[in-house]
């Protein structure tokens, strides 16, 4: 059974008169463990398919089930304990809280997550390692470069052990090289901790990370194809 399945789902925008379908009937699916790339040009409907996907947002026409039940059977409660513990969320942006540590940070999905508080510290800490940065723990995000700061967004994703992450543009604001340590983590997060990788974004050199590829254009599916992965590469923060 796939992890996640649609079929011929639509994404309609309406503002008083005027409606905008941003999804066209888009049917694939994805299985546990799979790390898969949605590519497509800016207005093809990439970041409306990851609202729909990641539970922020409804589709307006077609099915999408998740676990083998289709999400709009899900209750409120349900859905956000769905994002809260099995879906983790990597931004271009990093949205980080300022003058905050970097601990502090990757605590913050933790407070709705209930676990107990006295296990938090040894999470985030564990987090914050896996992705390098322990040397960095009581740092705030003005004291860290943009690719550390994505690092931390990725510490923060992870602090739960979700079974999906879906990370939006991930290396959109950062250098070459801070780009290819940060899609050196995610692929290894996928290879070796076997989470699912959804990975939205416009530049071939990011997708080439995947193992699958999802070309979108115009809100529909122009290709779906399995690909080589480029390997882990010598850059990566053990």
């Amino acid at each position: 059974m796939p992890l996640m399945e649609i079929k011929n789902l639509e994404k309609t925008y309406r503002d008083e008169s005027v409606a905008t379908q941003v999804l066209k009937g888009l049917s694939f699916s994805i299985n546990e463990g799979e790390f898969v790339a949605v590519m497509g040009p800016s207005g093809s409907g990439k970041s409306t398919l990851l609202h729909v996907l990641g539970f922020l947002d409804a589709p307006t026409g077609g099915e999408y089930s998740f676990e083998g039940r289709l999400a709009g059977s899900y209750t409120d409660e349900e859905s956000a304990h769905i994002r809260n513990k099995k879906l983790g969320f990597i931004f271009q942006s990093f949205n980080l809280l300022p003058r905050t540590t970097v601990l502090e940070n990757v605590k913050l999905p933790l407070s709705y997550s209930g676990i107990g508080e006295e296990r938090w510290e040894e999470m985030a800490k564990n987090a914050i390692e896996s992705v390098g940065l322990s040397h960095r723990s009581n740092f705030e995000p003005s004291q860290l470069s943009g690719g550390e700061k994505q690092r931390v967004a990725i510490a923060r994703a992870l602090v739960n052990n979700p079974q999906v992450i879906f990370a939006d543009e991930p290396t959109g604001n950062l250098d070459s090289k801070s780009g290819e340590l940060v899609m050196e983590i995610i692929q290894k997060l996928n290879a070796e901790k076997g989470h699912t990788i959804i990975l939205i974004t416009h530049e071939t050199y990011t997708a080439e990370y995947a193992e699958r590829i999802i070309r979108l254009r115009d809100g529909s599916v122009e290709s779906d194809e399995r690909v080589a992965a480029r390997r882990f590469g010598k850059n990566f923060v053990k």
